[in-house]
């Protein structure tokens, strides 16, 4: 199989971090870039780290072809500050990328959203997660393939009380989410980026939409 070049957006989250700790591993990818505000701490012969401006991904060069982006990006009110600034990180930064992975030939877009996603929802997590999607999905790339993970399990960099919290009743009480209610299961992120590169190595075009289950079904 020919080998592949990644680039990974927001390889300093919980599932981006994981991505890019597989990636190095994988023997199908040669290449792996990554585009940060700040370098990480982090040399391996397979990496690329490339300091950039989110606010001028336009002007984004990789210094290759690039064939599968991975983008992890995403924060929340809390943290972004304000319903502005959020926005500006999970839709606007997100869609840019998958506006330079069109005009530079990227043939596979992989995204991570939220469940509950929805350009109609009147939460406005849910609808900006929507929106962003919608955008996407009008991009002309061979395969976009967007990844809804209920609640994530794994250790984060920032404190979130409350979702550490959640953690622990659904990881006790996550025997009951079987069948149907599978896709309610919280999710450990190893698992979402497992995925996403399971995804990427499997036949799809056009624009698929991968929910918790399906994603722990992959694995």
């Amino acid at each position: 199989m020919e080998k592949r070049n990644a680039l990974i957006a927001g390889a300093t989250g919980l599932v981006g971090s994981s991505l890019l700790k597989q990636l190095l591993t994988d023997e199908l990818y040669s290449n792996i870039t990554i585009i940060v505000r700040k370098p990480l701490d982090l040399k391996h012969p397979k990496l690329t780290q490339l300091q950039v401006d989110f606010d001028s991904l336009e002007s984004l060069e990789a210094g290759m072809q690039v064939d599968d982006v991975f983008c992890a990006l995403g924060t929340t009110i809390k943290t972004a500050g304000s319903q502005e600034a959020f926005y500006k990180v999970d839709f606007t930064y997100v869609v840019n990328l998958g506006k330079w992975s069109q005009a530079h030939e990227v043939k596979r877009l992989l995204i991570v959203s939220a469940m509950g996603a929805s350009a109609q929802s009147g939460i406005f997590y849910n609808r900006v997660k929507g929106e962003m999607e919608a955008a996407v999905k009008q991009l002309p790339i061979s395969q976009v393939q967007v990844f809804r993970p209920s609640l994530l399990m794994g250790n984060r960099n920032e404190k979130r009380g409350g979702e550490k919290f959640a953690q622990v009743i659904m990881g006790a009480l996550g025997f009951l989410f079987v069948g149907p209610l599978l896709k309610y299961k919280a999710i450990h992120a190893d698992v979402v980026a497992k995925a996403m590169i399971k995804a990427a190595k499997s036949v799809v075009g056009g624009f698929t939409v991968y929910d918790s289950g399906q994603m722990q079904r992959m694995v």
